[in-house]
């Protein structure tokens, strides 16, 4: 069955780094576009980042990440990537990875002094 699995969360200085991983399996990665969501306590699910299938066109990102945050993919591992410089407060939620309407169960950010 499709599985998703995040990894890389986890606590964090404001101005610091991190990189989420998104492992997936159970669906033939290489031919589906994935996205990155994250979700603050009390708050709305947020569309973070988009990549295309094959990580070589256009991709999304939310306003409040561009400049930060940058998506990518390696289909031969079957793991998509986030790359998270230069970290907010209020980028502290909970991420998740989405393909094909599946979800993975998330990993926490942190950001905090």
């Amino acid at each position: 069955q499709v599985q998703l699995v995040e990894s890389g969360g986890g606590l964090v200085q404001p101005g610091g780094s991190l990189r989420l991983s998104c492992a997936a399996s159970g669906f033939d990665f290489s031919a589906y576009p994935m996205r990155w969501y994250r979700q603050a306590t009390g708050k709305e699910r947020e569309d973070v980042a988009y990549i295309s299938r094959t990580g070589d066109t256009t991709d999304y990102y939310a306003n409040s990440v561009k400049g930060r945050f940058t998506v990518s993919r390696d289909n031969a591992k079957r793991t998509m990537y986030l790359q998270m410089n230069n970290l907010k407060p209020e980028d502290t939620a909970v991420y998740y990875c989405n393909a094909l309407n599946y979800w993975g169960q998330g990993t926490q950010v942190t950001v905090s002094s």
